[in-house]
C-alpha cells in the first residue's frame, strides 16, 4: 500500500507550489504593494501640504 513514489510526487508537488509562490510574491504582489504604498505617502504629503501650506512657511 505504501508508495515511495507518493511521497516524491508529493514533496515535488509541494515544491512546484512554494516556487509559483515565491514567483507571484516577488514579481508581483510586492511590486504593487511597493506602488501602493510610495503612493500613498506622497497623497499624504501632498494633503498636508494643501492643509498646513508649504514647509518652512
Amino acid at each position: 500500500m505504501n508508495n515511495p513514489n507518493t511521497s516524491e510526487q508529493r514533496e515535488t508537488s509541494s515544491r512546484g507550489q512554494e516556487t509559483v509562490a515565491f514567483l507571484f510574491l516577488a514579481l508581483v504582489l510586492f511590486p504593487i504593494l511597493a506602488v501602493i504604498f510610495v503612493g500613498g505617502f506622497g497623497f499624504v504629503v501632498w494633503m498636508e501640504q494643501l492643509l498646513f501650506g508649504p514647509p518652512g512657511s
